[in-house]
C-alpha cells in the first residue's frame, strides 16, 4: 500500500541548486553560440527549433481540453439508474 506525505528527494529543488546549475552551464556553453546555433537550425527549417523559439518568444499558446458528453439530456430509466447506483457501491 503507497503511503503519502513527504519523501526524500521529492518536489522542487532549492534555487540555489538551480542557480549552481545555471552557472555551470554558462562556464562551458555560450549563450550567443547557443543562440547562433537555434538561429541556423531555424533557417533550416527545423520545426522543433521553430517551435522552442515561439515558446520562449511569445508563450506556449492556450491549451483546449473539449468535454464532449455523450449522453447529454439522455434520461435514463429506473432500472438503468439502479444499476448505475449499484455498480457505485460495488466499486467505491
Amino acid at each position: 500500500m503507497a503511503h503519502g506525505g513527504k519523501r526524500d528527494g521529492a518536489g522542487r529543488k532549492p534555487k540555489a541548486d538551480e542557480l549552481k546549475f545555471i552557472e555551470r552551464l554558462d562556464n562551458v556553453i555560450d549563450s550567443d553560440d547557443a543562440i547562433k546555433q537555434l538561429q541556423a537550425l531555424i533557417k533550416d527549417g527545423n520545426f522543433n527549433a521553430i517551435k522552442l523559439y515561439l515558446e520562449y518568444r511569445f508563450g506556449k499558446p492556450k491549451e483546449v481540453v473539449e468535454n464532449i458528453n455523450h449522453n447529454f439530456n439522455q434520461e435514463l430509466t429506473d432500472d438503468q439508474a439502479k444499476q448505475i447506483a449499484q455498480d457505485l457501491l460495488n466499486k467505491y
